[in-house]
């Protein structure tokens, strides 16, 4: 009975009159906000894009190099029903992915891992733009990126360093495209090649009207 008479006199101790319940909830909701800044920072995936890069690089350039006779009704497939049933639904997979990259936390910087892969990165989507003609696929999906981020940073969300790596990735893909496009723009064999409004050559024509026929 002594100790609970004590424990009563106190006025900082649990259950007294003079305990102070704000003190517990400030903590809490102090290890809440850091647990939840911890967990809005997402981590760069070296991994996965590394991986997710050379794959792209090996089966989208590397095939048509390895192309035999034996293949040719997966060629047709490919150039012809692929667009449809293949680049669409990538796109739509990557903005999918790139809506989820907002965090309340700025990124201040980037890894030099993503350094390293944004350059290879842009240059597989080049030429999936332009050896694939989807080139209004591509600009509608940045535009949409684009927009996206305009919106999110109203409600004051940031990209995290994964988005960083996708947006980047598509701003030197479209700035080589614009390169490509500038670079061939009064070629007459290729503007034969490609009479429609938007003129945007393919690598591989160009390869073989103005590299191989040269040997």
């Amino acid at each position: 009975m002594e100790a609970a008479a004590r424990r009563r006199q106190q006025p900082g101790a649990a259950g007294g009159p003079g305990a102070q319940p704000g003190a517990s909830f400030l903590q809490a909701r102090h290890s809440s906000v850091k647990a939840d800044e911890a967990a809005s920072t997402a981590p760069f995936h070296l991994d996965l894009w590394f991986y997710f890069t050379l794959q792209n690089w090996i089966l989208d350039f590397g095939r048509p190099i390895a192309m035999i006779d034996s293949f040719e009704l997966l060629y047709y497939y490919d150039e012809y029903l692929g667009h449809s049933l293949w680049y669409i639904p990538f796109f739509l997979i990557l903005f999918m992915y790139f809506s989820g990259c907002f965090t309340p936390t700025k990124t201040e910087s980037v890894m030099p891992g993503a350094l390293l892969l944004v350059v290879p990165s842009g240059l597989y989507y080049w030429y999936l733009v332009t050896e694939g003609q989807i080139f209004i696929l591509f600009i509608f999906t940045f535009f949409a990126m684009l927009a996206l981020v305009l919106h999110q940073k109203r409600k004051r969300l940031f990209l995290d360093s994964n988005g960083l790596f996708l947006f980047y990735s598509f701003a030197i893909t479209l700035l080589l495209v614009a390169l490509w496009v500038a670079w061939l723009w009064n070629d007459p064999v290729l503007r034969k090649k490609y009479p429609g409004v938007i003129y945007v050559p393919e690598p591989w024509a160009f390869y073989t009207l103005h590299v191989s026929s040269r040997h």
